[in-house]
């Protein structure tokens, strides 16, 4: 048994969604925050207007593209997407987590597209090569609940023929997109950024703009959803305006973690954060024969949502065993919601996003070797 360890995680939050908030965080920060205004007046459109410009900025998305703010977080935004957009084309749904698996469900159950689905079990990618990209493509760029990203070797086409619709809410401002290759790309603010929940982002290419003006969905597009009105884009969802009332204290909270992000160096500093923090992790499972990552080929680690299981023979029931462990950790105030997502394979999920600090990354492990040496213990 070894010893309890002495030092612990100055910040235990390490769930991947709602995710920790950026460091130096306060409250009275948001005072800037137009409460009480309408998100219409010259002051809430101000603030919508600076969060889609700085987005942009951060992102390096080209000036080409259109983005709007929308209801229901990234799946608000996903759906938004798939409702508007599909339908001309045959459609291809990619999945190696839950969250493809919805599009999957969405594209054939609700919009009865009758779609081709390609999947792969947890810690596995689709074979990227044999896609018919003159279909219409859905696919979440990293998997947040199986830890499995898209490689950087990966290629999209530029003369594909069809539309690339890119769920990347545990992607976005943690990894480099190829935006002149992606169509529909969507992210929330509660990942990467430790934003809050329930506002999604969906960033348009001009070939995704021009298939709105073009396309009338054989469906009814339910209203929060609505992208177009009599065959034209409604220009004001991607300048200052959204579709329903958004909340000005989420809006701000967005706009001081842009803040943030272009005062530690931007998207390069974002990126070496995560990369930094992951690494941890994975060189921890390479000196050890019980635990590893979940994604089987290293290019396609998450560098956000590393999610790693357990390959311990003495463990009989590996549910109930990584359930305990993290259950184990959080009773010490050590690591909160880090289990495995309740659909993935046993283990846990340890984000690892921006705005986690290494040194709570570097304490935390310890912590989680004696916790697993307990429950071996308790198993005797």
């Amino acid at each position: 048994m070894i010893e309890r360890p002495r030092e612990r995680p100055g910040n235990p939050r390490f769930s991947s969604g709602p995710c920790v908030k950026r460091p130096g965080f306060r409250l009275d920060g948001l005072a800037g925050a137009p409460l009480g205004r309408s998100h219409r007046s010259d002051a809430g459109r101000e603030k919508l207007r600076a969060a889609l410009e700085q987005s942009r900025e951060i992102l390096g998305i080209p000036d080409s593209h259109r983005i709007a703010i929308l209801p229901g977080s990234d799946t608000g935004a996903f759906e938004a997407a798939m409702w508007n957009l599909l339908g001309p084309r045959p459609v291809e749904v990619l999945v190696w987590d839950e969250f493809g698996a919805r599009w999957a469900e969405d594209a054939a159950g609700q919009l009865g597209l009758e779609p081709e689905i390609r999947r792969v079990p947890y810690g596995e990618i689709v074979d990227l090569a044999a896609v018919d990209w003159d279909c219409d493509v859905c696919f979440t760029w990293n998997g947040t609940a199986s830890g499995v990203r898209i490689p950087e070797s990966a290629e999209i086409p530029a003369g594909r023929g069809g539309l690339v619709l890119c769920d990347a809410t545990s992607a976005a401002f943690a990894m480099e997109l190829p935006w002149e290759r992606l169509d529909a790309v969507t992210f929330s603010w509660q990942k990467v950024l430790g934003g809050e929940a329930a506002h999604g982002m969906l960033v348009l290419s001009p070939r995704a703009v021009a298939r709105l003006e073009s396309h009338r969905p054989p469906w009814p597009v339910p209203r929060l959803f609505r992208l177009t009105r009599d065959g034209r884009l409604i220009d004001g969802i991607f300048r200052d305006e959204t579709i329903n009332t958004p909340s000005m204290l989420c809006v701000e909270d967005y706009l001081q973690a842009l803040s943030w992000a272009r005062e530690i160096g931007g998207l390069p500093a974002l990126i070496a954060r995560a990369e930094d923090n992951a690494r941890l992790i994975w060189d921890f499972c390479e000196g050890r024969d019980w635990i590893e990552n979940l994604a089987r080929d290293p290019a396609t680690r998450s560098t956000t949502s590393v999610c790693l299981r357990l390959v311990d023979d003495r463990i009989c029931d590996s549910r109930a065993f990584a359930q305990n462990l993290a259950a184990r950790l959080e009773s010490e105030g050590v690591a909160f919601d880090i289990g495995a997502y309740r659909h993935a394979p046993p283990g846990l999920r340890i984000w690892c996003g921006a705005t986690v600090e290494k040194p709570d990354v570097e304490a935390l492990l310890p912590w989680i070797e004696w916790a697993y040496e307990s429950e071996i213990a308790a198993l005797r």
